[in-house]
């Protein structure tokens, strides 16, 4: 496996990461900040089982910033790729859900941790229940998935849990999972995100840049860099301040403020006509019949009428929802929510939603705010 093309900062990036993740790090005990945060919301029922059936020495070596599956809708039979997989704890929770017709891939540039998830495929499978493996793990980049032998528009989803800050050229790793990624294919992630454009002393620190703090995005950069990659403009699902919990670190990032916050991105086919709809979702996803959360702006109960905008419309209507939803032209009749006939306005900004988790507070457009309650009805 060789590294991708880079310069003597990027290697040296690759070297200090490798080493710390692969010999430093022997468990979540010893990192020295509270960027690993764990996720805050209330699991359902099937992801929590499954992450309690993954062995506990793959879970002792977790290093992640938040909860990766999907949580509203199923995941039966889905190709999953996982960028940065570790000691593999998110593939394994993945293999159980998407069962022996679906497919699991991990890639991780650190051997050590590689070797450690391949020791427990056996024990997983025999865990499920399943007559043969539906994961596996590959030693590679995820700025160069093509030399690791990832074909083009191969998988349905791809996750990523707190690696891209890790990552000196993030433009490369999304322009990779775009062109594997599938028409209508997603790209569910959490990562760690700063307040603003980091300077050089807190990039080139390297203890913090391995802690998920000196290579993390300005989240505006995520925007501008997913864009240019071909994505949707992303839709921010969760988003929890990062408290250092170091002071010779703190010190270090001054007045730098972090958060790690989830994102989902879309594949929407580049031909695909664009236009403002009503949706209805139907109630079909099993386990969120009532109401299915999508993001941080939008929870679709069933049978209410809902405007959107005609990037979400896409979305919805050419991704692996279409049959969640009926779509009709937008200006009829509204029967649910507060504001008809108006597409919310989006919530980008992870500091903003990770004010108002904090606080309580109202953020227009967003879940929980006054527009969402019966109050302004």
């Amino acid at each position: 496996m060789s590294e991708p093309a880079a310069n003597s900062n990027e290697l040296a990036t690759f070297e200090n990461v490798k080493n710390y993740y692969g010999k430093v790090l022997r468990n979540v005990d010893d990192l020295k900040t509270g960027t690993c945060v764990p996720n805050t919301r209330p699991l359902p029922r099937h992801i929590k089982d499954a992450l309690e059936e993954v062995h506990e020495d793959i879970v002792a070596r977790y290093y992640g910033c938040g909860l990766v599956v999907p949580q509203s809708q199923s995941l039966e039979g889905c190709h999953i790729l996982d960028l940065g997989s570790g000691s593999g704890r998110d593939c394994f929770v993945l293999s159980k859900l998407v069962g022996e017709k679906g497919h699991v891939t991990g890639i991780d540039m650190t051997s050590e941790q590689i070797d450690t998830a391949r020791k427990y495929i056996d024990h997983h499978i025999q865990k499920f229940g399943f007559k043969k493996a539906n994961v596996e793990f590959i030693h590679g980049y995820i700025e160069n998935l093509k030399e690791a032998g990832l074909k083009d528009n191969t998988y349905d989803i791809i996750i990523s849990n707190c690696v891209i800050n890790l990552s000196p050229d993030k433009k490369a790793v999304l322009k990779e999972a775009y062109r594997v990624l599938k028409d209508g294919g997603e790209m569910y992630f959490s990562d760690v995100y700063a307040n603003l454009e980091l300077p050089e002393e807190i990039r080139k620190h390297k203890l913090l840049w391995a802690e998920c703090l000196g290579g993390a995005l300005f989240w505006k950069d995520l925007v501008n860099i997913a864009k240019e990659a071909g994505f949707t403009t992303p839709r921010l699902v969760t988003a929890k301040q990062v408290m250092v919990n170091n002071k010779e670190l703190e010190a270090a990032i001054g007045d730098c403020k972090y958060v790690s916050a989830t994102y989902r991105l879309f594949k929407i086919p580049k031909t695909c006509a664009k236009e403002k709809c009503q949706v209805i979702y139907n109630g079909s996803i099993k386990d969120y019949e009532k109401e299915m959360e999508f993001d941080s702006t939008y929870t679709f109960k069933e049978g209410d009428i809902t405007d959107v905008d005609e990037e979400l419309a896409a979305i919805l209507k050419y991704s692996r929802f279409a049959d969640d939803f009926m779509m009709r032209p937008q200006g009829g009749k509204q029967t649910g929510g507060c504001c008809p006939n108006q597409p919310k306005e989006i919530l980008v900004d992870p500091f903003l939603l990770a004010e108002q988790v904090k606080g309580g507070s109202c953020l227009p457009g967003t879940k929980g705010s006054c527009c969402s309650t019966k109050s302004c009805c």
